[in-house]
């Protein structure tokens, strides 16, 4: 291995660090308490090696979401996968998306709440978020319904998910009619 090969993993190395750590730190206190100078002190590297590798927090914040929309799509293929026929695959869909949202509250924040900096629904929209979407695309599409765009659909039944996704956390809706909404959810606007 070269030098520059090892500079260069190493460099990932402390990048993916930083993520993680930024991440975890979100997920424990919320994200008021991430900054450069916190995580220069639990990663022990100082903030202008921080500053090396993201801009600032809004970077950091773009960076988490990244790596949530990457989660969150395989989640949802592996969900979707498992079940057999459009409306199993549809309510696995819908589960997944909010238990994902409801586990991870911070990483779910960074993708549809925080300012990251990140383009969606662009041409230079990147990767892991299309994918995401392409995740939900994939199984709403079938269920779309003749004379309505896949697109506009997923995009429909998608922020309904955000919506109850965003309710429940907030402590808005009450907990004991989770499984109805869903099923509502798909009764009601997909064509199963």
């Amino acid at each position: 291995m070269s030098v520059q090969e090892r500079k260069q993993r190493e460099r990932a190395e402390r990048e993916r660090l930083i993520v993680a750590t930024a991440r975890e730190l979100a997920e424990q206190q919320g994200w008021d308490a991430v900054t450069t100078r916190r995580l220069a002190e639990r990663i022990e590297y100082s903030q202008p090696v921080l500053y090396s590798h993201f801009r600032g927090k809004r970077e950091i914040i773009g960076a988490v979401a990244l790596e949530g929309a990457t989660e969150m799509a395989a989640a949802i293929r592996a969900a979707t996968a498992a079940v057999d026929g459009s409306r199993a695959r549809v309510t696995a869909l819908a589960r997944t998306y909010l238990d994902f949202a409801a586990r991870n509250p911070a990483v779910y924040d960074a993708l549809f709440r925080l300012d990251g900096g990140l383009a969606f629904a662009q041409e230079d929209t990147p990767e892991p978020l299309k994918d995401a979407f392409a995740a939900l695309l994939e199984s709403l599409a079938e269920v779309a319904g003749d004379d309505v765009h896949p697109g506009v659909f997923t995009e429909t039944f998608w922020a309904a998910l955000h919506g109850l996704a965003t309710l429940t956390r907030a402590g808005r809706l009450p907990p004991e009619y989770a499984e109805q909404r869903v099923e509502l959810l798909v009764d009601r606007l997909a064509v199963v």
